[in-house]
């Protein structure tokens, strides 16, 4: 089976090493989660509540009996990409490393929810180019700056303001909205909890949960 992930023609590899195709394919993967893999793709200022919503999100597909992986912006600078800063080279270099992790993920059949600010736009489209089609959805964490700031959960924003901390987005560096977004979380007057069904909700009308026998639509709605 050719692997959907050949490397592209501009791609920097060398030609000594070639693509190993596996006896368990991602096929195999699918029928043993029952489940169509994708990639949430959680996009939001600092202090939208990007991970707070992904987390909730994860702990009912965990409800649902569906196999994710939560992939945070913070743990990540913890290990992966910790020689990383925020200057704005580094911040895609963040994004692309995510992406081809993301990736790996989605081929174990995994659903995969990835919290991080991710500023630019064309960040965001280069991660959606790495899946094939139907396994990237972006999701808007749509909270207005001014509620970021009045959350301010880590003291980033007055940091920012006071100079004591550079490029930080929103201040002074870009964040580029979505245009189209799969799944627009607008969290003004919403709870965490009306959020992340609402994520689940669209999830399961687009097809991704593919809830089994086993599990009865009473479990489900429970769930949400």
């Amino acid at each position: 089976m050719t692997s959907p992930y050949i490397k592209k023609d501009n791609d920097s590899v060398s030609d000594d090493v070639v693509w190993h195709n596996t006896t368990v394919t991602h096929q195999d993967r699918l029928k043993l989660k029952q489940q169509k893999p994708v990639v949430l793709w959680f996009t939001g200022l600092s202090g939208s509540g990007k991970s707070t919503v992904a987390n909730a999100v994860e702990s009912k597909l965990l409800s649902l009996g569906k196999h994710s992986y939560l992939l945070d912006g913070d743990n990540v600078r913890h290990g992966l990409n910790k020689d990383l800063g925020f200057s704005d080279v580094d911040r895609v270099e963040n994004i692309r490393r995510i992406g081809e992790v993301a990736k790996l993920f989605v081929d174990s059949g995994a659903i995969v929810l990835t919290a991080f600010i991710s500023p630019f736009i064309s960040d965001r489209a280069q991660a959606r180019e790495l899946m094939a089609e139907g396994q990237f959805l972006e999701v808007f964490v749509d909270t207005p700056l001014e509620v970021c700031e009045q959350r301010d959960p880590k003291g980033l924003y007055k940091k920012a303001r006071a100079g004591e901390i550079k490029n930080f987005t929103g201040i002074d560096s870009a964040y580029e909205a979505p245009v189209k977004p799969e799944i627009h979380l607008e969290t003004a007057g919403k709870s965490i909890e009306q959020c992340a069904e609402q994520v689940v909700s669209e999830l399961a009308s687009m097809g991704y949960l593919n809830l089994d026998d086993s599990l009865s639509r009473e479990d489900a709605d429970h769930a949400l």
